[in-house]
């Protein structure tokens, strides 16, 4: 049987708590496991429910026992031996991105076997409390380094020591086949090379950070070989960069890129593994690193996620030791540049004039860029003729580098998957096609979205019955923002920040919000009115600073704030000790201060908009108020339509008759009347073909009208306020 969601690909098996006490075995107990083949996993307690004659593990444990398609297995305990070695294979280009000391951080606490398949997915299940923070800063950083992709990568122990199975843990030394390992237990070794030796990037392959890598260039080059200039204009260069952009935008391929093109030598620290460690430690690890770059000729100390040895809110000792590092690396004439994806959680003292002084910043990649990235990462595919790479960037709003080197990957599985089974002939040169990036596209998500998303439905306004009215000022309002930004360029006027949508419940605002997503190919963020407010002083303001950080990092990004009345209620009148009017100055701040909004639309939705503080609905900001009307006869006809358009009707079905009896019924009543008659008809019979007359009839005596009268009433007055000024 197959686990959980949460389960799969992590190296746990559950069992019957009546299983574990028999076998004497606790939660996070190795056992041995045999099949056709043996193997090992991390013991877990199945639900209450579960068979005691089951064994419940996903399809990569069943894949290296050998049984996928079903078979007796025998569950014996085994004992806890920790691994002293661990040798893996894996596909090439990850291989070249994840160092060994990534790599055993993914593998901590799962149980290995030579000859198994391993996933890259942390074994989150069955963990120490200490031991999630290492597991979590893994589980960022191959997000970072990886994109999209290491979620699905598979990858082979070829090597263990000792034989058999045994449990990755921190003194277990990694290597990729072929490769170098991470360091000894003890050892303050900093770098640990990949597997493949992998040329250091060209800044030609590099579209969309050239700006960046020019100056980073002549700052570096300057600071190596040009000292005696420097010297004669009683001057010096500032050394210490840090280089900010969102999680896989080829930060550190950039300052890899520009080391070699200088001629320098870059020792690379990984910040959260650093700081896993004790003090004592850590700072040892940090001072091998510095005496390392001392031993003459340029040199580049490039500090990855460097928030967590600096973070904002808690600096500690290590921050401390870091900050002297790198001022001594400074003077000494090397180079320090750190990267970070959450500049806002950078230690403020770090950009000091003395310390990291110059803050290079790699934006989000416009279509343009995109297209050009796109052409560099599938220069060595066969493309078929069909392939627009111009439509896929235009399709991938907030997608990285390291999101679109995923997305080709995706394609390149796609186009095997499909030629293997198809059958085609081996003379046949294999092509990658349209089909499969539009297949890739279905499963590949930006990862500067992995928060706060919207599921997107497959729907457009098209999909929206009647609202024409509505329909037109969305369009202009949002769309044009968001689809053509170089025509409000070109004409000299800033396009409308933002719209108000109010209106009756369950009359569509959020739908028509799903509708232009789908049709606008915008990223879409969406927060609940009361899911920014936190009690603790401070953190709702920052929520919103964060929300909007990440929208301007996706833009075009469509930022969706529902029951926006519970977000930004009038100012003066809450009891909470002003935290919801400092997040009402938040939000006016972000929507219309001195840091511009860029190819950001934001769309509130309320059924009280006499509760949302005026200041947030002048012009700059929620400027356009679109009142959303419960549907008349004719709307709910083209709703009922909508919501059947899939649901096979019987010809005695009047969808237009109907429609006209459902006085007093919303947009979200229109469409529970449909699905209550199609349960209706299953009802009646599972093997019922079509709905008919006499399952609507069922269902119009179950569906009631929601729609307050008064409500209505107060909410078209206003509407008609609003037209009036």
């Amino acid at each position: 049987m197959r686990p959980a969601a949460l389960d799969a690909r992590r190296g746990v098996v559950r069992l019957h708590p009546e299983v574990l006490t028999a076998l004497d075995l606790n939660p996070g107990d190795p056992v041995r496991l045999t099949g056709r083949r043996a193997t090992a996993g991390i013991a877990a307690r199945a639900e209450p429910g579960a068979s005691r004659a089951l064994l419940y593990a996903d399809d990569l444990i069943l894949g290296n026992l050998g049984v996928r398609d079903g078979g007796q297995i025998t569950v014996a305990p085994a004992p806890v031996v920790g691994a002293r070695q661990v040798t893996l294979a894996g596909p090439v280009e990850i291989v070249a991105a994840v160092s060994p000391e990534m790599l055993r951080l993914a593998l901590l606490g799962k149980v290995v076997t030579a000859g198994d398949n391993v996933s890259l997915l942390p074994q989150d299940v069955v963990t120490e409390t200490g031991v999630r923070a290492l597991i979590q800063a893994a589980r960022l950083s191959l997000a970072n380094t990886v994109g999209y992709a290491w979620t699905s990568t598979l990858l082979t122990v070829t090597a263990l020591e000792p034989a058999g199975s045994a449990l990755v843990t921190m003194d277990t030394v990694v290597a990729w086949e072929g490769g170098q390992a991470t360091h000894e237990p003890g050892s303050v070794t900093v770098q640990a090379p990949a597997a493949v030796v992998e040329e250091p990037p060209s800044v030609d392959d590099l579209p969309g950070l050239r700006t960046q890598a020019q100056e980073l260039t002549e700052l570096l080059d300057l600071g190596f070989h040009h000292r005696e200039v420097l010297t004669k204009l009683g001057t010096t260069v500032a050394l210490g960069v840090l280089v900010t952009g969102p999680a896989g935008s080829g930060k550190s391929a950039l300052v890899r890129a520009v080391a070699a093109a200088v001629g320098a030598t870059v020792t690379t620290v990984w910040a959260p593994e650093v700081a896993a460690l004790t003090n004592n430690d850590a700072a040892a690890r940090l001072r091998s690193a510095a005496a390392g770059l001392r031993s003459g000729g340029p040199a580049v100390l490039l500090v990855s996620d460097v928030e967590a040895l600096a973070p904002r809110d808690q600096p500690g000792p290590l921050s401390t030791v870091f900050r002297q590092l790198i001022a001594e690396l400074v003077r000494a004439g090397a180079a320090v540049v750190c990267t970070t994806s959450r500049p806002e959680s950078v230690d403020p003292t770090l950009r000091g004039p003395d310390l990291l002084a110059v803050q290079l910043a790699v934006a989000l990649p416009d279509a343009a860029m995109r297209r050009e990235q796109l052409a560099v990462l599938t220069r060595g595919m066969p493309l078929a003729e069909d392939v627009r790479l111009d439509d896929v960037a235009g399709r991938t709003p907030g997608f990285v580098a390291a999101d679109l080197a995923a997305l080709a990957r995706e394609a390149g599985v796609r186009a095997a998957l499909r030629i293997r089974s198809s059958g085609a002939p081996d003379s046949a040169p294999p092509t990658v096609s349209m089909a499969d990036f539009e297949a890739a596209l279905e499963v590949v998500r930006p990862t500067s979205m992995a928060q706060s998303t919207l599921e997107l439905a497959a729907v457009t306004l098209d999909d929206v019955g009647d609202m024409v009215e509505v329909k037109q000022v969305l369009t202009e309002s949002v769309l044009w923002p968001l689809t053509y930004p170089d025509t409000f360029a070109r004409l000299g006027v800033q396009p409308p920040r933002g719209v108000l949508l109010y209106g009756p419940p369950g009359c569509g605002k959020t739908y028509l919000v799903k509708a232009i997503a789908g049709t606008g190919k915008a990223n879409v963020l969406s927060v609940k009115g009361a899911e920014l407010l936190s009690k603790w002083v401070g953190d709702s303001e920052r929520a919103v600073r964060e929300l909007f950080r990440r929208a301007r990092e996706a833009a075009p990004t469509l930022v969706f704030l529902d029951e926006v009345d519970a977000l930004a209620p009038i100012r003066g009148q809450a009891t909470d000790g002003g935290t919801t009017d400092r997040v009402v100055a938040a939000l006016l701040t972000e929507l219309d201060g001195v840091e511009e909004l860029r190819n950001v639309v934001v769309v509130g939705a309320t059924n009280r908009p006499d509760l949302v503080d005026a200041a947030l609905l002048r012009p700059g900001r929620l400027e356009r108020l679109v009142y959303v009307p419960p549907p008349d006869a004719e709307a709910r006809g083209e709703i009922l339509r909508a919501s059947s358009r899939t649901v096979p009707l019987a010809d005695d079905v009047d969808l237009q008759a109907l429609a006209a009896s459902l006085d007093g019924f919303s947009a979200a009543d229109c469409a529970a009347l449909i699905r209550e008659a199609a349960l209706a008809a299953m009802r009646e019979s599972l093997e019922a073909s079509s709905v008919t007359a006499a399952h609507v009839t069922t269902a119009r005596e179950r569906v009631r009208p929601s729609l307050d009268p008064g409500q209505v009433a107060w909410l078209e007055t206003y509407a008609e306020q609003q037209a009036a000024r």
